[in-house]
């Protein structure tokens, strides 16, 4: 799916239907790869970059839950020192496979932890010339985030919003009233037309959520 000239390429795990995706502009060769999840999706994504001929310069991790963080290190490997994008309170979390959650279930997810940037609130990226924002959306965990670019109309959202629902606040570091603060404060106040892509399931829009999401109407 794309807006405008920003190209969004959606992979999706069977077990979990997480959501790993590539990020692009329409005529650069230069993309992200966002929550790279658990497999088939490192190598779909990686014969989809030799397909496209891109390069990616940045991997990016709305939060590092097992389920979107599996396939770090296959989509890494042979890309030398690529940088890893996650709030700096999930750091612990790649090596862990009990703060990932992972180990809860028989899984063990660990990853590589170097090369790691911080993703703080009001941070900027950019990709091939595109500037998008980082917003706090934490709460589903301890430092989930969005990426927010105003000029495309389209917000990557991980688990804080799905359509018609939010991310679970049950887990040992969720934060519920934190979680739903965050998206009223920093999601909802995004233009009605702004598209969510969400770490599971379908894409929606912020109108979408405030009109009829029973979580955060």
């Amino acid at each position: 799916m794309g807006n405008g000239s920003l190209r969004i390429e959606v992979f999706n795990d069977p077990l979990y239907m997480e959501n790993g995706l590539v990020i692009s502009r329409g005529t650069g060769r230069a993309c992200w790869i966002v929550d790279p999840g658990l497999p088939p999706q490192a190598e779909e994504i990686r014969a989809y970059l030799a397909r496209e001929r891109l390069n990616p310069v940045a991997v990016v991790l709305t939060h590092a839950h097992g389920d979107h963080i599996a396939g770090v290190d296959d989509v890494r490997a042979g890309f030398d020192e690529l940088p890893l994008h996650l709030a700096e309170a999930e750091w612990a979390f790649l090596s862990d496979p009990m703060e990932n959650l992972s180990g809860h279930f028989g899984v063990g997810v660990t990853v590589q932890a170097d090369h790691l940037l911080d993703l703080a609130h009001g941070d900027a990226l950019e990709l091939d010339g595109l500037t998008g924002g980082v917003l706090d959306t934490s709460g589903h965990s301890p430092g989930g985030r969005t990426l927010y670019c105003d000029a495309e109309k389209v917000a990557l959202v991980g688990d804080a919003i799905f359509a018609g629902s939010v991310g679970r606040m049950d887990f040992a570091h969720s934060d519920g009233d934190r979680l739903l603060a965050n998206i009223r404060a920093n999601i909802l106040t995004l233009p009605d037309d702004t598209r969510l892509i969400p770490g599971h399931g379908p894409a929606t829009t912020v109108g979408q959520e405030k009109a009829h999401n029973p979580y955060v109407r």
